[in-house]
């Protein structure tokens, strides 16, 4: 839905499509989402990864995006998630976006610190 892959004879479209992932002027769209958390049940660094990998792995299949833990690795209650989407459309990439945070923000495990976007500038 969100993310792209190379097709030699296609160029790049989006997974489950055979829609170009490029608006017809050629543009692309990739935006990173940043999530920080705060794992309050969590009492060591194994815990933390268990509830880690429900979230990442959830949104990778439900939301098709690229998803990984990037911050505060060796903090057993903190952590920084990024989740990343690209589309012919960024109305598309921020409605993926949505479903994700909302996704996060629903997981009673946890509580969000903070988070924000950031927009891949693509022109040339």
């Amino acid at each position: 839905m969100c993310i792209g892959v190379r097709d030699p004879k296609q160029g790049v479209r989006q997974l489950g499509s055979t829609a170009p992932a490029t608006d017809q002027d050629g543009r692309v769209f990739a935006c990173a989402l940043s999530i920080e958390v705060h794992i309050p049940s969590s009492g060591s660094l194994k815990s933390k990864r268990a509830v880690l990998r429900h979230l990442l792995d959830g949104a990778r299949s439900r939301y098709r995006v690229a998803a990984s833990e990037v911050g505060f690795q060796d903090q057993w209650q903190r952590s920084e998630l990024a989740f990343a989407a690209v589309g012919g459309e960024p109305e598309l990439v921020s409605e993926v976006l949505d479903k994700v945070e909302r996704f996060v923000w629903s997981h009673p495990e946890i509580t969000v610190v903070s988070s924000f976007r950031r927009w891949l500038d693509t022109s040339d």
